[in-house]
């Protein structure tokens, strides 16, 4: 199969999993195998706790999933730089630290090497505050380490992913089944509106006639949806005419589009295309092209990691040695911690006191404490 036919297929199973999420283990069997890899997961991560959770995953052994939850998620060296990457940006492992230096971790050693998996392409979803929802593909040895064709082979499917877990996440729905669409969706609180090319409204939930009611970011003009910012108008419209091309056409536009309302508020709209997969039957019930679901964007208060490596501008690696110093305490502690050798934490450790101007331990401890107690 040519790469756009398989690319076109798998973007509707995607889209498709954002109404049926039992289907997410399917999709990244799909993804895995386009991408370059024998396995991938949707996971949500806190890179403060460094605690992990699986939402979905194919092709890991599940001891191995068990273990990492329980024990190598703390020792992860990638962790903080995945973290920190772009929104949708693919990120490899020697983005985030030397290759070299990652092969000498305990993480590598113990997790990585014995299932024969020696790199990840990893994209960040969503970020809020110290969590982010990610989308990793696992690489094994024999299918070598992550290079550009990988990379671009995952900015193909991200945006996707993307859309359709925002859109999961909005729902919060075990399955919605594609006849009764408009009644299931009802009853949830995000604004849900069936629109055709044109913008018409074919139907609305509840929360969607209370958020025209209140006119704020959308209003409806000789039947028609429509923004009340101007730029955001015509974003919509484009979007709404591609979304009845079908999944290809739609690209990544409306993924997550930004709305400013009336009085200041912003709000945040995803768009799903009702035109192919299983959302076809749907779309043709109500005569709709696209749904679009509306929420209040939720503020994003920077974490204090965040805050500090920006400050400072250190590195991943770095940061994760500055905050695993204030944790666990001196050199060896840290070492044992991060599963590095000693004399790799000495060369961060010296980088982290030439950038912050510290001079000791207990200058990073208030350090780290201050931007704390400055976010509350």
């Amino acid at each position: 199969m040519r790469e756009t036919e398989q690319l076109s297929a798998l973007i509707g199973n995607i889209y498709d999993a954002a109404l049926d999420p039992t289907s997410w283990v399917d999709v990244l069997e799909r993804a895995a195998r386009f991408v370059g890899g024998p396995a991938a997961s949707l996971y949500y991560k806190d890179a403060a706790r460094r605690a992990d959770l699986v939402a979905y995953q194919f092709g890991l052994n599940p001891r191995y999933v068990q273990l990492y939850a329980e024990k190598y998620v703390k020792l992860d060296p990638t962790t903080t730089g995945y973290f920190f990457a772009d929104i949708e940006q693919p990120t490899a492992t020697a983005d985030v630290m030397p290759y070299g230096e990652f092969l000498e971790t305990r993480f590598y050693k113990e997790w990585g090497r014995p299932q024969g998996l020696v790199d990840t392409v990893n994209a960040v979803l969503e970020r809020s505050g110290i969590t982010a929802a990610c989308f990793v593909v696992f690489r094994h040895e024999r299918d070598g380490i992550v290079d550009e064709e990988t990379k671009r082979r995952m900015r193909l499917l991200v945006p996707h992913v993307r859309r359709a877990a925002l859109i999961g996440k909005t729902l919060d729905l075990k399955k919605a089944e594609t006849d009764t669409f408009a009644d299931t969706l009802d009853a949830i609180s995000a604004g849900m509106f069936l629109v055709d090319a044109t913008g018409r409204i074919m139907h609305a939930n509840i929360a969607g006639h209370a958020t025209l009611a209140q006119a704020d970011v959308l209003r409806v003009i000789g039947g028609k949806l429509a923004a009340n910012d101007a730029d955001s108008d015509q974003a919509l419209a484009e979007i709404f005419a591609n979304a009845e091309g079908g999944d290809a056409a739609i690209g990544i536009k409306g993924v997550a589009l930004p709305l400013v309302g009336r009085t200041g508020n912003h709000y945040v709209a995803h768009v799903l295309p009702l035109t192919a997969g299983r959302r076809r039957r749907a779309g043709t019930a109500y005569r709709a092209s696209a749904a679009m679901f509306v929420r209040k964007a939720v503020l994003d208060v920077p974490s204090a990691p965040w805050v500090i490596a920006k400050a400072y501008k250190l590195t991943p690696t770095e940061l994760r040695v500055l905050l695993a110093v204030v944790e666990v305490g001196g050199v060896p502690e840290v070492a044992e911690a991060l599963g590095i050798a000693e004399t790799t934490v000495k060369t961060h450790l010296g980088h982290v006191y030439e950038k912050t101007g510290a001079k000791r331990q207990a200058d990073l401890v208030k350090l780290v404490a201050g931007f704390s107690s400055q976010l509350g």
